[in-house]
């Protein structure tokens, strides 16, 4: 996405609450400046603009040749709503595709079986929140290889770019990273800590807000995989 797009998305997930400034722990055991809860993207309102933004990146993303995709999937259980809500966004911009979603464990009574949706078929992109570590891109694409599908690539609303491992013993590289490696498919964002540094840079984050900036930039140099173009 463009610049400018990535400065609304991180002032509408502020006006949202769903990121938010302080002192955090994560789950890796590191005293973190800043927290994102896509959670908290938990009304109609929130929820249809949240899918505009990931509607756009992709296609977006599509036009500049980074991507081709003829459906979407949602891991359980948060990609669900998020892959759900961007194919009503991506018709409503005339674009209409497929979709469909795993459950946790398979049904055995119904129509049974692990997925609910369309078939899966083609290039199929991956929507998520984030990626930690990246167990349910895994998931996911042994489950769309194994309909005879091809796994596109994957869109989230924010990469952290942080190494991976604890708060002592760092990976080298970070966990999107390792998934672009591992499967030989590009990893989107909406926004990335970059982004982030960026907009407390710029007037967009001027005032009280401006004085988390150098908190976050030295969360970056301690646990970050280094600003990209």
């Amino acid at each position: 996405m463009s610049v400018a797009q990535s400065v609304e998305f991180i002032r509408f997930a502020l006006d949202a609450g769903v990121l938010s400034f302080g002192q955090f722990r994560t789950k890796a055991g590191r005293d973190s400046p800043y927290f994102f809860n896509a959670g908290l993207f938990n009304d109609g309102a929130r929820l249809g603009r949240l899918a505009e933004f990931y509607a756009q990146a992709l296609l977006d993303a599509e036009a500049r040749g980074a991507i081709r995709f003829d459906m979407l999937f949602g891991p359980a259980y948060t990609g669900i709503t998020l892959a759900s809500a961007t194919a009503v966004a991506l018709a409503r911009q005339g674009r209409n595709v497929d979709f469909t979603f795993n459950r946790k464990e398979a049904k055995d009574h119904g129509e049974g079986g692990l997925l609910i949706g369309a078939p899966l078929r083609g290039r199929v992109i991956i929507i998520d929140d984030v990626i930690s570590a990246g167990t349910s891109v895994r998931e996911s694409v042994d489950i769309i290889r194994a309909a005879g599908a091809e796994p596109a690539g994957v869109l989230i609303a924010l990469d952290r770019r942080e190494r991976g491992g604890s708060a002592t013993e760092l990976t080298a590289d970070s966990a999107v990273q390792q998934v672009q490696a591992m499967f030989g498919i590009p990893v989107l964002s909406i926004a990335s800590l970059d982004d982030l540094i960026a907009f407390l840079e710029t007037s967009a984050g001027a005032g009280d807000l401006a004085a988390h900036r150098d908190q976050v930039i030295a969360y970056r140099t301690r646990y970050g995989v280094g600003q990209t173009d």
